[in-house]
């Protein structure tokens, strides 16, 4: 009886030694944000990446309101390849708000555009200061990555608050993700998006209309890069014919219900 007893405490112990190790090694497991994409204007799933209850936990956004035909129009902004100014134009003459998720670069390298963008309505959103892995920094870290990003901003627009943050690459764990709740912000990530961040492989505005119309769903938060040729021809036709399919493209601030 005394060696099983000995043993117990020692099984006990054990278990108070590893447990803690193990929910800090799944707190920092990294997941790349992925997602099963609509067809026929089928809603898309996240049921089956692993992490769809950690970005519900967290409150991140996927989908909003999915009874709804409306639609949010998310740019990451890592640097400026030219065609911002276009896509000003575009938002602009069709009264559509989106919301511009920008890096220290190009906050330093822009801040014409990130005014205009402020000037005519739309949010900027933080994607941090130097576009890190932000699961492999430390909580400290991040909240300097994020903190510089709003500083400036708020110093040359008039956008004082910054509630919104999309992780570079989609990279993101639920300790980052539960870090930059505490710090005030909902991290956004997307239904809707296709294979445009690189300048090299720009297949044509076709190509870019395609991609994005054959997705079209309720309650659609759509991931572009500024960068993109193809996307900054394409706008205004897509803006325009997800309309006469009874669309209404609304700002982030507008986004009330949250599915995932």
């Amino acid at each position: 009886m005394k060696r099983y007893v000995s043993f117990l405490a020692a099984f006990v112990v054990l278990l108070c030694l590893i447990l803690p190790h193990s929910a800090e090694a799944n707190a920092n497991k990294p997941y790349h944000f992925g997602f099963k994409k609509s067809r026929n204007h089928e809603l898309p799933s996240i049921q089956e990446e692993g992490f769809r209850s950690i970005v519900q936990k967290h409150d991140a956004i996927f989908l909003g309101d999915t009874k709804q035909k409306e639609l949010y129009l998310t740019f990451d902004n890592g640097y400026e390849n030219g065609y911002t100014s276009r896509i000003l134009d575009v938002l602009k003459e069709k009264q559509v708000p989106a919301i511009f998720f920008v890096t220290g670069h190009y906050i330093q390298d822009q801040p014409e555009l990130l005014k205009r963008m402020v000037q005519e309505g739309h949010l900027i959103g933080n994607h941090s200061w130097s576009h890190p892995d932000l699961t492999q920094v430390s909580d400290q870290k991040l909240k300097e990555e994020l903190d510089r990003v709003k500083t400036k901003v708020a110093e040359l627009t008039s956008q004082k608050e910054m509630p919104y943050l999309r992780p570079p690459r989609g990279v993101f764990s639920e300790r980052m993700l539960a870090a930059s709740k505490g710090y005030g912000y909902t991290n956004v990530f997307w239904s809707i998006a296709y294979e445009d961040w690189d300048p090299k492989l720009q297949r044509g505005w076709a190509y870019a209309y395609e991609s994005i119309m054959s997705q079209l769903h309720p309650g659609a938060v759509i991931l572009l890069h500024s960068v993109s040729k193809d996307n900054a021809e394409a706008l205004a036709k897509i803006i325009d014919d997800a309309r006469k399919q009874g669309y209404e493209f609304k700002s982030l601030d507008q986004l009330q219900t949250k599915n995932y």
